[in-house]
């Protein structure tokens, strides 16, 4: 009986990188899944209030913050001026905010709430709940969970900006 000769080093690695590649271990892969999983949740979610997700995430953002340039606006939903002005268009025409060209310098755009837009805010309260419950998690899990993503986030803004051209 002849005994099979191990794997040389390199077909061992070749092995290992093999299974590296396979989709269930990119971790890239998993955050793309719960997302889209997040998305179909919050859009049952929002159905009441008449918003999409991203609309949502803007609406979040002058609940707290208040009337906003759109480029602060961006920056607090990372997102740039092309995406966020159609969805600023969309709130408009649903009576939610206004837009409203700054006096002293007319190539800024600050955003306000209407009336209606504030109002909603009071029905917005229980999303927050409906998503909790529907990931099955506990409080301190999710807030854990949170905690890990928003370094997972800053590590990778850092490794970007070193691999960026020009950056220090």
């Amino acid at each position: 009986m002849t005994s099979t000769p191990p794997p040389s080093p390199e077909a061992a690695d070749e092995s290992a990188d093999e299974e590296f590649l396979r989709l269930d271990r990119q971790i890239c892969f998993s955050l793309h899944a719960a997302s889209r999983a997040f998305n179909s949740v919050y859009r049952v979610a929002l159905k009441d209030l008449g918003l999409t997700y991203p609309q949502y995430l803007v609406m979040l953002v002058l609940w707290e913050h208040g009337a906003l340039p759109v480029k602060r606006l961006g920056e607090h939903l990372r997102l740039d001026s092309g995406t966020l002005s159609p969805l600023l268009k969309r709130l408009e025409a649903a009576g939610l905010v206004r837009r409203e060209r700054s006096a002293e310098d007319e190539r800024s755009v600050r955003i306000h709430l209407t009336e209606e837009g504030a109002g909603l805010k009071r029905l917005a309260v229980a999303v927050p709940r409906r998503i909790a419950a529907a990931t099955g998690f506990e409080l301190a899990e999710i807030m854990d969970l949170q905690a890990r993503l928003d370094r997972l986030t800053g590590a990778l803004d850092s490794a970007a900006l070193e691999e960026t051209p020009g950056c220090a």
